[in-house]
């Protein structure tokens, strides 16, 4: 591995501050500012991490010849349009989930990315989180065997939150479960069908014109026999937190417990009946980061009493992908191979929900990805 060093920008320091630890510690990274538009709280923060450069103007830090790179944590409805205008600017890009609102927004980025030749990387947490790794092991080593099927769900109170969240539906924000059903086997959606199912309340239904409580997506993998289902809910549905991930093998099975903190179950063929389910604890994949980085996947800015962020701790830590994320990107950067997900798999990811939504309204009609989400 090179000396070589990738200086980065974080844009927005609410859950963007969890990151800056890590990529103040990253062998090849050199965090060199941050950007907010409030700015005590930029100097706040900033001071306390010893942060060189600071900006509440995203435009300004565009134009800074220094930086290579930005990540960018911004609320959703920035994350399309900031992304575009970093890679205009010749920035490469990581972006917080999702990719984007719009499908044109998606294309833009793909097409951006290969005439520019910037790496863009969507920060899935989910294809990062140790659950998720230790099954990825489980597949590579051959152990599920022949995949049969793959689930996930992400369920979650918004009541309260603010701004664009009201009434929002279920699948514009469904990367969380298209990731890991698509990532375990790195394969791409070729079509989805979706179904609404049930209805908010008539204040939050005005905001987007979507009435479902609950949205659930069957995905066709395209080259693949293989289909997953995933679902989601965020008003007026009784339920924990939950991001779920199971998959089905022909040797073993691994099914996300139903309640936030309990083992996962792997369920194994051909053993008497009594004895095919055990409870497994996940373990750690801390050995597959840099040694300067290992420790955060057990710790990080939010695990301080005085330090909260609601989808970290609703959303356990994340299952310890922070750094795991930061280090795929900044590798990409430094190797100049490709992240998972890269700018055609993230639109494939984010494409699903968006055309989920849209199949819902249409009474579950198939609705085909476009052919720039597909790698090949």
């Amino acid at each position: 591995m090179s000396e070589k060093k990738i200086k980065v920008a974080i844009i927005g320091l609410g859950f963007g501050a969890e990151f800056i630890p890590i990529y103040k510690k990253h062998p090849h990274a050199e965090l060199v500012a941050v950007c907010q538009r409030n700015d005590e709280k930029l100097n706040e923060i900033a001071d306390a991490f010893d942060i060189p450069k600071r900006y509440t103007s995203y435009e300004e830090l565009l134009q800074d010849a220094e930086i290579d790179a930005v990540h960018i944590n911004t609320p959703i409805p920035n994350h399309g349009e900031q992304s575009i205008r970093a890679l205009k600017a010749g920035k490469h890009v990581a972006c917080t989930v999702p990719m984007a609102t719009t499908v044109e927004e998606c294309r833009q980025i793909v097409e951006l990315t290969e005439k520019t030749g910037l790496t863009y990387m969507m920060m899935e947490t989910v294809v990062y989180a140790r659950e998720f790794l230790y099954m990825k092991e489980l597949f590579e080593n051959g152990k599920l065997g022949k995949i049969q099927f793959l689930k996930a769900s992400h369920q979650q109170d918004m009541d309260g939150w603010p701004n664009y969240w009201p009434g929002l539906p279920p699948m514009h924000y469904a990367t969380h479960c298209v990731g890991p059903v698509l990532g375990l086997t790195e394969d791409e959606a070729e079509y989805v069908s979706c179904f609404g199912s049930g209805t908010i309340r008539e204040e939050l239904i005005k905001e987007y014109n979507s009435p479902y409580a609950v949205e659930t997506t069957h995905i066709k993998f395209r080259n693949s026999d293989l289909s997953a289902q995933v679902y989601r809910s965020l008003f007026d549905v009784a339920r924990q937190y939950r991001e779920s991930f199971e998959v089905y093998g022909s040797k073993k099975s691994v099914e996300w417990p139903l309640i936030e903190g309990k083992p996962l179950v792997v369920h194994t063929a051909k053993k008497p009946e009594h004895e095919i389910p055990e409870e497994v604890e996940s373990p750690d994949f801390a050995k597959l980061l840099p040694k300067e980085i290992q420790s955060f996947t057990k710790v990080g800015v939010y695990d301080e009493d005085d330090n909260t962020h609601l989808s970290f701790t609703q959303g356990a830590g994340h299952g310890g992908s922070h750094p795991h994320l930061v280090h795929a990107f900044i590798d990409a950067l430094v190797t100049g191979e490709q992240p998972y997900p890269n700018a055609r798999q993230s639109a494939n990811i984010t494409c699903v929900g968006i055309l989920s939504h849209e199949s819902a309204q249409k009474g579950g009609e198939i609705i085909k990805l476009p052919e720039f989400t597909f790698t090949n």
